[in-house]
């Protein structure tokens, strides 16, 4: 019987995403289905989701495309006038999201982007976009979440080549291995980079049970750059407010930041999270204490 190789799911998959998001990117006819510009909606989802949600939110707003509300999903107000709700998630079984799309069916539309066209999910929502390429079998996402992002950014009018570009270059090049051998990481974003910058935490919390925090970048000087000493990493998301490299750097500790599209650079740190994990002896694939998806029960 052959070895299980730790890591070998979340390796093969975030390794897949420049593919799985030009193939997004060209879902024309599913992005249609996405609400149009002026709709109000809100965009939920738990996890990993929430935080695409947190960048879809903005993006969509920052594009003009209407007010745009991102929650978790047990969190979502539901008194407020919504014109549809986009539910992401790859499992589609996750409990608070599907208590939420029975909550709110036939008063308000909901728009399902799902990995698993199997799930209950596509049985109650109003409209369904699938993503069955993009699922996974880690529990550790990395191209699902990515790829639904593309998706909404490709909604928007955005052309996505440089990302693709971006992230491809960063799969075929060697990263700095010292980037995985910090004691701590605050990862820091900008508008709708903030999103990244969370979900950047919980994967490496996830993978390799490490230190992780996750900030706006201009509040992080309001306290949590407290935390910042030599052996640990701030990693930045695209742009930095000027000034603040120069101030974590006071303290002694890392400054990182890579002129790439930022969900480029999140594959990067999917990359460093992959490895960090391997090397303490940890399986991403299976990490402790988390499954594919939280089914509560009754």
């Amino acid at each position: 019987m052959t070895e299980a190789i730790a890591g070998a799911h979340m390796r093969e998959e975030l390794y897949s995403q420049p593919q799985t998001w030009a193939r997004a990117a060209e879902m024309r006819a599913e992005q249609a289905l996405l609400p149009a510009r002026g709709a109000r909606i809100a965009v939920v989802g738990c996890g990993t989701s929430w935080f695409m949600a947190q960048s879809f939110a903005t993006l969509r707003e920052q594009g003009g495309f209407g007010v745009t509300d991102a929650f978790t999903a047990s969190e979502t107000p539901l008194d407020r006038d919504y014109d549809a709700i986009v539910a992401l998630t790859r499992s589609g079984t996750t409990t608070e999201v599907l208590e939420l799309v029975d909550e709110v069916k036939g008063r308000i539309p909901v728009v399902a982007v799902v990995g698993d066209d199997t799930s209950p999910l596509v049985n109650t929502a109003d409209t369904v976009i699938a993503l069955p390429f993009a699922d996974e079998k880690s529990v550790v996402q990395t191209r699902f979440a990515t790829t639904a992002l593309a998706l909404f950014r490709a909604s928007l009018g955005e052309d996505l080549t440089a990302a693709i570009a971006d992230a491809q270059a960063v799969l075929d090049g060697t990263d700095d291995v010292t980037l995985g051998e910090a004691e701590q990481y605050s990862f820091l974003g900008m508008g709708w980079s903030i999103g990244l910058a969370h979900e950047a935490a919980l994967k490496m919390r996830e993978s390799s049970q490490s230190w992780t925090e996750s900030y706006s970048s201009m509040e992080y000087r309001h306290g949590p750059i407290a935390i910042a000493s030599p052996g640990r990493i701030s990693w930045q998301f695209g742009a930095a407010p000027e000034g603040l490299q120069a101030q974590v750097e006071a303290t002694g500790a890392r400054f990182v930041q890579h002129a790439i599209d930022p969900m480029a650079d999140l594959v990067r740190l999917h990359r460093v999270a992959l490895d960090r994990a391997v090397a303490r002896g940890l399986d991403p694939d299976q990490p402790r204490n988390l499954t594919r998806s939280v089914i509560l029960d009754a």
